[in-house]
């Protein structure tokens, strides 16, 4: 599956649920990651937001998957996770964070998906700039770090880099979870830039890093999307 797009691997899905009339999904009990893959991009990212919004821990690592999908993404693609979810959960992306995330944090998550769902004049200005894309205000990290070191500065900083540098965003993979997300999610947009910002910051190739903290077929899995020679490890 790590050597198949995406269309490749709708195609297997499809055949796999005609020849054993079960779904391909059920049978894959190993690796979340390996699960995600055989998504389609905009399903597996709405399960994502929506695994992050039934989650009780609402925390900057769980919060910024959400940060991730619609401030590192495309605009064909954001509506395609938008529908998507609706589709699969019977509810709207943004009425899902409003119903689950506090204020202010709330403000952050669902401006870039639907900025007419947030009442303008009570919301930040510096929210709403960065969380609409504006990027030609160009903030400075440091004066978000002045205001604070809180969940809300936390999520202002993800949405900066989503915005500015998603390769470096991705790159930073501060836990296991979130560099396995990054390798699975970013495989087929820009990986290589991925790597490179990895090596820059960590001092160490991305793909040493994975086989360090992984095993087996996991490991062999992640080491396809990350085009790496498994033998030179």
């Amino acid at each position: 599956m790590g050597h198949r797009d995406a269309s490749q691997r709708k195609k297997i899905k499809e055949a796999y649920q005609q020849l054993y009339n079960k779904s391909l999904m059920d049978d894959l009990h190993s690796e979340l990651s390996v699960i995600l893959w055989t998504y389609d991009p905009p399903e597996r990212d709405a399960r994502l937001a929506n695994e992050v919004l039934q989650s009780w821990i609402h925390d900057v690592n769980c919060l910024q998957v959400i940060v991730e999908i619609a401030c590192a993404s495309t605009p064909d693609h954001l509506v395609a996770v938008r529908q998507t979810y609706c589709a699969l959960f019977s509810c709207s992306l943004e009425e899902d964070i409003i119903a689950r995330v506090s204020l202010p944090v709330q403000k952050v998550n669902v401006l870039p998906y639907n900025k007419e769902l947030v009442d303008h004049n009570t919301s930040d200005e510096l929210v709403m700039i960065l969380s609409t894309r504006n990027i030609h205000y160009n903030f400075p990290l440091q004066d978000i770090t002045n205001c604070g070191e809180g969940l809300l500065e936390s999520m202002l900083k993800v949405v900066i880099w989503c915005i500015n540098s998603p390769e470096k965003h991705f790159g930073l993979g501060t836990n296991e979870d979130s560099l396995s997300r990054a390798i699975v999610t970013r495989a087929e947009i820009d990986m290589i830039k991925v790597k490179e910002e990895y090596l820059k910051m960590k001092d160490t190739a991305l793909e040493y890093a994975t086989a360090n903290d992984t095993s087996g077929y996991y490991r062999e899995f992640l080491m396809t999307l990350l085009g790496a020679n498994n033998s030179s490890l």
